[in-house]
């Protein structure tokens, strides 16, 4: 790993091993099938692993991330696989050149790396902007019971004998927001351990604030679920799904 994209994307593809990618497509495709709403917007692809999941069942994808770097991991992805798959540096909340896109999706938390509750509407409104008519958006974000209670009980720590990590977590300055400070040590070809540190933060509102934003940016049909499953949320979920139509 010679450079930063390369490191920071081999630590990320291995922290997300556990994320089921397959549960993920599973939901969007039940709810709106590649055949009736194939041109599909994957916001916040990171390293592309889920847009290579939709690709390969037959959504005409575009990958969005704000990290260059990210993307350019996405795209050696995508070469190694033989596919192509489109790919555009940009922030959620600043989306545009888009139109008539059947589905959007804003997966794996990427929402709750949105600072400020604006820039969270304003990802919403530009997100109904694009679809057409009739089409849909699917997002997942932290529960409160994760950010509140889950996270706090740091530290956290990771060994396989080529990646080791302590994490640390401490409540953010917003309700229901936590800052991520992440040391790495990682396992290079001459044994000896490289290492780096990563910071985040990352902000949650109640299931009730994002269903009340999306009724006033005119979405409807709104469905929420929790845990990678089709019960409703309760008070110790950890994951929340949403989805609505344009």
């Amino acid at each position: 790993m010679n450079n930063s994209y390369e490191r920071f994307a081999y630590i990320y593809d291995q922290l997300m091993q556990d994320v089921p990618y397959d549960q993920y497509l599973q939901w969007i495709q039940q709810n709106a099938p590649s055949e009736q709403y194939p041109k599909l917007l994957d916001i916040g692809c990171g390293t592309g692993t889920l847009s290579l999941c939709l690709h390969r069942a037959g959504y005409r994808v575009t990958g969005i991330d704000l990290s260059e770097e990210m993307l350019t991991v996405a795209n050696n992805r995508f070469q190694e696989a033989g596919v192509a798959i489109p790919l555009v540096a940009m922030s959620m909340d600043q989306l545009d050149g888009f139109s008539e896109i059947d589905v959007a999706c804003i997966p794996i938390d990427s929402i709750n790396y949105l600072h400020d509750e604006s820039a969270v509407v304003e990802t919403l409104k530009r997100v109904y902007g694009l679809l057409r008519k009739g089409g849909k958006i699917f997002f997942d974000v932290h529960s409160l019971y994760k950010m509140d209670h889950i996270f706090m009980n740091s530290p956290f720590t990771y060994d396989d004998g080529d990646i080791t990590y302590v994490w640390f977590t401490e409540e953010g300055d917003d309700n229901h927001s936590v800052y991520h400070q992440m040391t790495f040590f990682v396992k290079e070809e001459s044994g000896l351990f490289e290492r780096f540190d990563e910071d985040h933060f990352q902000r949650t509102f109640p299931v009730e604030t994002y269903v009340k934003w999306l009724k006033e940016i005119g979405f409807t049909e709104i469905i929420v679920t929790a845990d990678w499953e089709e019960s409703e949320p309760t008070d110790e979920s950890e994951r929340i799904f949403i989805q609505a139509i344009k």
